[in-house]
């Protein structure tokens, strides 16, 4: 399992131009069943994501390829977890 963040970088201001690129990589994200939660770094500081159904490198290619990565709007940093006990209805997690 794997916490995305998503920090806003040098091209912040680009953000509302590059939203909807952003979301539909979200959302594709969703459709492979590699992100669980995607939401806001608060206070407006960018997003982060919980991926899980992947590897390290498979996730850095899937990554790489929002738009927001490939155009500065954010910086990343991955940490992997390797979860050792859930609630029960995160179980799942630890397969």
């Amino acid at each position: 399992m794997f916490v995305v963040q998503l920090k806003f970088s040098v091209n912040k201001a680009r953000a509302g131009e590059l939203m909807q690129g952003h979301n539909d990589w979200i959302n594709a994200g969703f459709d492979a069943g590699v992100f669980l939660v995607v939401g806001k770094l608060q206070p407006n500081m960018g997003g982060a994501i919980v991926a899980d159904g992947c590897s390290l490198s498979e996730l850095q290619r899937r990554i790489a390829q929002d738009p927001f990565v490939e155009n500065e709007v954010v910086s990343v940093e991955i940490l992997e977890i390797s979860p050792v006990k859930t609630e029960q209805r995160l179980a799942f997690l630890l397969d």
